[in-house]
């Protein structure tokens, strides 16, 4: 009903009209493609799967009126597609221009049909209008008992590969039928697995529940959100994982808690006094509420590993603080006090600290709490990780160690899948030398423009550069490049480059590299791929 609302009010305000369509279709990806934007006439530029030629009569949506409307909306609202990147892609898309949208189809009769007073029963609605609906009419939009208090959305949280149509399609539907648009449309990016995309036919598909399961719900929970920038690909190991367990959680936090749990039980039987921190340990507690006031933006901008990263700094004050300080020494001085406001700052900053981790890691900052005397609530929120508020004098309670070194994985292993002994495809003989690969193993690799935003010589090193390329995502990529003996850095830096995108990081000389450029090379030498004319940065080579 609320799709057939939206329907009719759109068809009245003049955005809908019928007439018949002849194009390609993609199975896959549920959409029409103009032959201009196709690979070799006949291949999708989203999934590279082949298109059908479809030609049926069918209503088409205004796409095309609403050019100038969508490009005001991204000018005047910076951050309506996060990461900003994204946002950049889009306006290139339509400022390129936009076609009008076909929304509904005849070749079958499932699905939502016309309204009735449209008299045209042979026609359904068809994604991605029926589809993109969905998220005001489970708020009942259409019918007598409507609730639109929680539209517009703050955010929505969407993948990467169906970015246009949120960010397109969805917000001219909107305009078209009057209703407010989302603040932020946020698109994430893929998880591979040791460099290589997930695949069922690999075996190499992680379960989040069993990792889960293994290491910890909020562990896990922690890593997703630190490991990877938002709106990047990142790769998923065990060793990673392991990796951020032992080093951010057990020795930054983790151990932090233990020091303090052992300090003031050997001191001080327990017992935590922060009323002195402010007199001896000022200059520490500025840093620590420096670090917690920028972390707002971070969240409302998508920027989560930022926002865990810049939340670590204060673990990182008073771990500093107790090596600088020492209470050991403090205690054979004589000076108690100064050892009990030491140990009042450490509990602030874990207090502080756990209340904003709280959304992320709900289980262990709940045992933080715990330990420290008090809850996780709003008045805390308010007062220590807003405010410059201290806890009350408490004694602590001792708790098992929060994270347990890992020492090994704890999960099994993943063997490649041995395809190499099965029989091949025709596709793949060999034809003069050549290995010839299908179209879907030719869009495994993928092959980007970027630009190099900074170059410098690798010490030691006769043939390498140190190259920092923007390839579109949140964070330019490391690469490696052994092209010295041919390019200065000043040949290389503000240019264009053709990047290999998705090989698994290595290391050459100790430093890593993240990607691998294109280039041709003969007796005369070598020479960059690069393309001809400027091109936006992380634009998709096909």
């Amino acid at each position: 009903m609320g799709v057939q609302k939206a329907f009719s009010t759109m068809h009245s305000n003049g955005d809908i009209y019928k007439d018949t369509y002849k194009g390609h279709y993609c199975i896959s990806c549920e959409t029409f493609f103009p032959a201009i934007q196709l690979i070799d006439d006949e291949f999708c530029p989203d999934c590279g799967k082949s298109t059908t030629i479809v030609e049926e009569e069918s209503y088409f949506f205004r796409l095309s009126q609403y050019e100038d409307k969508l490009l005001a909306w991204y000018e005047d609202n910076p951050d309506c597609i996060l990461p900003r990147s994204k946002r950049n892609e889009v306006i290139r898309f339509v400022e390129g221009g936009l076609t009008d949208l076909s929304i509904t189809r005849t070749s079958f009769d499932w699905g939502v049909k016309l309204p009735e007073e449209m008299n045209d029963p042979k026609h359904v609605m068809y994604v991605w209008l029926d589809a993109l609906m969905n998220y005001v009419t489970a708020l009942g939009y259409g019918t007598d008992d409507a609730n639109m208090d929680y539209w517009p959305a703050h955010t929505q949280l969407i993948g990467k590969d169906i970015l246009r149509f949120h960010a397109i399609y969805w917000p001219a539907f909107l305009m078209s039928l009057g209703l407010p648009l989302p603040k932020h449309i946020a698109a994430h990016g893929w998880w591979t697995r040791d460099g290589e995309k997930m695949s069922k036919s690999k075996g190499n598909v992680v379960n989040p529940k069993e990792v889960a399961d293994a290491y910890g719900l909020d562990s896990f929970r922690y890593f997703m959100l630190r490991e990877v920038p938002f709106g990047g690909d990142g790769d998923f190991s065990q060793k990673a994982l392991i990796d951020r367990i032992n080093s951010d959680l057990g020795n930054d936090l983790g151990n932090l808690l233990n020091r303090l749990i052992g300090m003031s039980g050997k001191y001080f039987e327990g017992y935590v006094d922060s009323t002195l921190v402010e007199q001896y340990y000022q200059t520490e507690l500025d840093e620590v509420h420096a670090s917690l006031d920028k972390l707002e933006p971070f969240l409302f901008e998508m920027q989560l590993h930022r926002y865990l990263e810049e939340l670590w700094r204060p673990l990182t004050v008073a771990n500093r603080a107790i090596d600088k300080y020492q209470p050991w020494t403090l205690m054979k001085e004589g000076k108690e006090e100064e050892a009990m406001a030491l140990n009042g700052l450490i509990a602030a900053i874990l207090a502080k600290v756990s209340v904003m981790l709280y959304p992320v890691m709900p289980e262990v900052c709940t045992k933080i709490s715990k330990a420290l005397g008090f809850s996780i609530d709003t008045e805390h929120w308010q007062t220590l990780a807003k405010g410059t508020a201290l806890l009350a004098p408490f004694t602590l309670e001792k708790i098992d160690p929060l994270f347990p070194r890992i020492e090994a994985p704890l999960l099994p292993q993943i063997e490649p899948i041995d395809t190499e002994s099965k029989p091949q495809p025709k596709e793949a003989q060999k034809t003069e030398g050549i290995a010839l690969i299908g179209i879907d193993e030719f869009f495994q690799t993928s092959l980007k423009i970027g630009t190099v935003i900074q170059a410098e010589e690798v010490p030691k090193s006769k043939k390498l550069l140190l190259l920092q390329v923007d390839v579109g995502e949140a964070q330019p990529r490391q690469v490696v490049a052994g092209i010295k003996e041919w390019y200065s850095v000043e040949d290389m830096l503000n240019t264009q480059v053709c990047v290999v995108a998705n090989l698994k990081p290595a290391k050459l000389m100790g430093l890593k590299s993240e990607g691998m450029l294109l280039a041709a090379k003969d007796e005369e030498g070598l020479c960059m791929i690069r393309p001809e004319k400027p091109k936006t940065s992380g634009t998709a080579i096909r």
